[in-house]
């Protein structure tokens, strides 16, 4: 029952976002893992559609946040304003109180404001004045930035890309997709049809199921073993955290639930592998010369053994 309604959704979302399937099952995987997502792409590529169709489809409320460089980190989790009426200071909450937030050019704010999201991505919180309130279960941030402006950007330090779960990029899609998104899109748009296919408290009830799906001994040394070959790699400065790996242990049980199972399979593992660790990875100044950190990822999966068996 739960994997069909997952493909239920999986297939609203593709009814408005044309060729993007593997990114827009990422996403679910990443959100049934309780991740969050940075999309790097050019602008127009449709990131702030795809946010907005997948809060539509679980009945989720959406934010969006646009990160200019004056942006202050209460702009983000909110804040105590006096109401001269009432003489008492009362709480407005920020945009990141929603299921979904989309965080526009996140690179365009100051790191002081960039770490106004750690809290709330990390323990689903935020501390307001001393005071800390929850977020919803289910909050998902979707980050945007673009790979090639540099002018007047900050740059995301390693703590903040850490607690991004997959880096994802939609790119231009082929020329039958391009013909399908001018005859999609030349009356109306189709997110405007979209009707919530699950509830947000049906995704929390997910989410703890995801946590439940077995991992054998087996997927266990394999992601120790892909850890570790982030660590030791030539061209690799600084591997991935301890976050990182349970990271990819929480994201090979969502995709695995996804697919309908009850236990991880390695494939699970190789298929969430890349989207998790090209952003966290750094290249020496050396490697930087030679190869990409995609590149460095795929070496990696080819030369680490795969479990040939699973016994679940």
């Amino acid at each position: 029952m739960a994997q069909s309604t997952l493909e239920h959704l999986i297939a609203s979302m593709n009814r408005v976002i044309v060729g993007k399937e593997d990114q827009i099952r990422l996403l679910v995987t990443a959100l049934l893992a309780r991740g969050h997502v940075l999309l790097e792409d050019l602008p127009g590529m449709g990131k702030t559609v795809l946010a907005k169709t997948l809060a539509q489809a679980i009945g989720g409320t959406y934010n969006r946040l646009q990160f200019t460089a004056d942006l202050l980190p209460s702009d983000v989790i909110g804040l105590h304003v006096y109401n001269q009426r009432t003489q008492e200071f009362e709480l407005r909450k920020g945009p990141v109180f929603a299921d979904v937030l989309l965080a526009d050019e996140i690179n365009r704010a100051t790191p002081r404001t960039q770490s106004g999201l750690l809290e709330s991505m990390e323990e689903r919180q935020v501390t307001i004045e001393g005071i800390t309130l929850p977020l919803p279960s289910s909050m998902l941030v979707i980050a945007t930035q673009n790979p090639i402006e540099s002018e007047g950007t900050y740059p995301l330090p390693e703590a903040q890309l850490d607690r991004f779960l997959f880096k994802l990029s939609l790119g231009y899609g082929t020329q039958e997709d391009a013909r399908e998104i001018l005859r999609r899109f030349r009356s109306e748009s189709p997110l405007e049809k979209i009707e919530p296919v699950i509830s947000t408290s049906e995704i929390a009830a997910l989410q703890r199921e995801v946590t439940l799906v077995h991992v054998s001994k087996a997927v266990e040394d394999y992601i120790i073993d892909l850890t570790e070959a982030t660590r030791t790699h030539r061209s690799v400065e600084v591997g991935i955290s301890p976050r990182a790996m349970l990271a990819l242990l929480r994201s090979a049980q969502a995709a695995a639930f996804l697919a309908g199972r009850t236990y991880v399979l390695p494939d699970d593992v190789k298929g969430v592998f890349p989207s998790l660790a090209t952003h966290r990875i750094r290249l020496s100044m050396e490697a930087e010369l030679h190869v990409t950190e995609s590149e460095v990822t795929q070496q990696i999966l080819q030369s680490v053994p795969v479990p040939v068996e699973e016994s679940v």
